[in-house]
């Protein structure tokens, strides 16, 4: 499982890179909620510290209790790492983002918790492995992840996407970034609802194909619940 965005910080930086050179195929999507604490060495007091480490999404998810301490973000490689640190450090004034099971795990201790900015703070995870595994086209309702490249030519993305316009394929993602150090070479990564194999995808990617230099699909997976719940909620 790799995490690809969250609600509040947004998306992972270079996961995106990674992906269509990775070798493994998207197979599944997970929706996790995540609870962030401020760990700290036992007997550590919050008007003391002067540093807070994490990994920078997990920073980045907790903008407002940092600023509201005064304390100076460390970035560090992952949350669980940055609290053994911390731990074997033994310094008081140095304090750690990062889960209630890391904390128990390395011997540190929570001065406050569920201290994300937001109650909605969700990571999304793709589900990754060697050997594609595709569902039934009537099975479940699925996801097409694909990267392509359009032709370097006036209006070649709006031409490229026109065909999920007008077949009703409903695009939740798109993003595009540099590859091969050329500016003009911009690849993008998107997501769509529906299969490969449904009549309105086929026509949809087939128009793709035709003003792309290259399309290439990465998975087709189920689509996780937190999709349906979410969009009740935000009826409600």
């Amino acid at each position: 499982m790799i995490p690809i965005e969250n609600s509040v910080a947004g998306r992972v930086a270079d996961i995106h890179n990674l992906l269509p050179n990775s070798g493994l195929h998207i197979i599944g999507e997970h929706y996790q909620r995540v609870n962030h604490h401020l760990l700290g060495l036992p007997g550590a007091r919050i008007e003391r510290l002067t540093h807070v480490h994490s990994h920078i999404h997990a920073l980045g998810q907790c903008r407002n209790l940092i600023r509201e301490l005064g304390l100076e973000a460390v970035v560090r490689l992952d949350t669980a790492g940055a609290a053994a640190e911390i731990a074997a450090a033994g310094d008081p004034t140095q304090a750690v983002i990062a889960s209630e099971l890391a904390g128990d795990i390395y011997g540190l201790v929570s001065l406050r918790a569920n201290i994300e900015d937001a109650a909605h703070n969700t990571t999304r995870f793709l589900i990754m492995a060697r050997e594609p595994r595709i569902p039934h086209p009537k099975a479940v309702p699925a996801m097409t992840s694909l990267v392509f490249r359009v032709r370097n030519v006036p209006a070649a993305l709006y031409k490229a996407l026109g065909g999920f316009a007008t077949n009703g394929v409903n695009i939740t993602k798109l993003e595009s970034y540099l590859v091969g150090g050329h500016f003009h070479a911009a690849q993008f990564y998107a997501e769509v609802e529906g299969h490969p194999e449904h009549h309105n995808v086929r026509l949809a990617l087939e128009e793709l194909d035709f003003f792309s230099r290259e399309v290439r699909i990465l998975g087709v997976y189920p689509q996780h619940s937190y999709r349906w719940e979410s969009d009740s909620d935000s009826d409600d």
